[in-house]
């Protein structure tokens, strides 16, 4: 089963209405999202927080750590997943919000999970039908057991690139030059890491399709590490990858907020990777 789907799939799965729906809509810096979803969401859908659900506090870990996984575990009940039934996840169109919630379930064991293209802004504009106001699912069951997938922690990182194992940073080419820093505090990159923006993936508010994606990707091999500014695109290129059939990658959470948390860790800047 791939990972992404287009709103006609889905438009055809509302008919049956099998699945539980989740609307994660969230930005940078924007704590709107859940009066959007009020506004107007798909039908049936369920909102999630992902700066209370499915993020810590930020510290050591960086901007967005992964939450206890008692934190999530009630999260996923409180909206209704359970083991049996498909999830459908969706943000506000950038994919990313989305596939952190897509990460966490498969990390945790959910094995049927997948998330709408382009999100609500694609669904809205094809003219599908959307609904106001709060829905109240019945409680889920689903016990998230993490594990599932492979991450690092910065000495991880350390070791895998003095192996000569691959890091790719995900964020925005200018971010990983150190030329145009507008969230962290120190601009540049991890020492080794090498630049695969997630904006070269994209266009017009979605994935391009896989016939694109593929060879766009083409460098990725299992066992490389993906890491952006705080773990959240670097889980929306791994969707990505796995859309083309590209699996076992492994996500560093903490990534480049969290690498920088540690003043003695080298940061590098420019086009070049450099070296640790």
């Amino acid at each position: 089963m791939r990972p992404i789907i287009d709103v006609s799939h889905l438009a055809r799965l509302v008919e049956h209405g099998d699945f539980t729906l989740l609307d994660v809509r969230w930005s940078l810096g924007d704590p709107s999202g859940r009066e959007a979803y009020l506004a107007g969401h798909l039908p049936g859908a369920v909102y999630v927080d992902l700066e209370t659900e499915l993020a810590a506090a930020p510290g050591a870990g960086g901007r967005h750590p992964l939450p206890p996984v008692e934190v999530f575990a009630e999260a996923m009940q409180r909206v209704g997943v359970t083991d049996q039934h498909q999830v459908v996840v969706y943000d506000g169109g950038t994919n990313m919000a989305a596939a952190r919630l897509w990460w966490m379930l498969t990390d945790a064991g959910h094995r049927l999970v997948r998330v709408l293209n382009g999100g609500y802004t694609r669904w809205a504009a094809k003219g599908m039908p959307v609904e106001q106001g709060e829905v109240a699912p019945q409680r889920g069951t689903f016990v998230p057991e993490p594990g599932h997938r492979s991450v690092v922690d910065p000495e991880g990182v350390i070791q895998h690139l003095r192996g000569g194992g691959a890091l790719y940073d995900v964020r925005a080419a200018d971010r990983y030059r150190g030329e145009n820093e507008t969230v962290d505090p120190v601009a540049g990159h991890i020492p080794g890491a090498l630049s695969l923006p997630m904006a070269t993936l994209v266009r017009g508010g979605k994935f391009v399709p896989r016939t694109e994606l593929a060879p766009k990707m083409g460098q990725l091999r299992p066992g490389d590490v993906l890491s952006c500014g705080s773990g959240i695109t670097a889980a929306a290129v791994m969707l990505a990858a796995e859309q083309v059939g590209i699996g076992d990658l492994v996500l560093y959470p903490g990534s480049f907020s969290g690498w920088i948390s540690d003043p003695s860790r080298p940061v590098a800047t420019g086009a070049e990777p450099g070296r640790l």
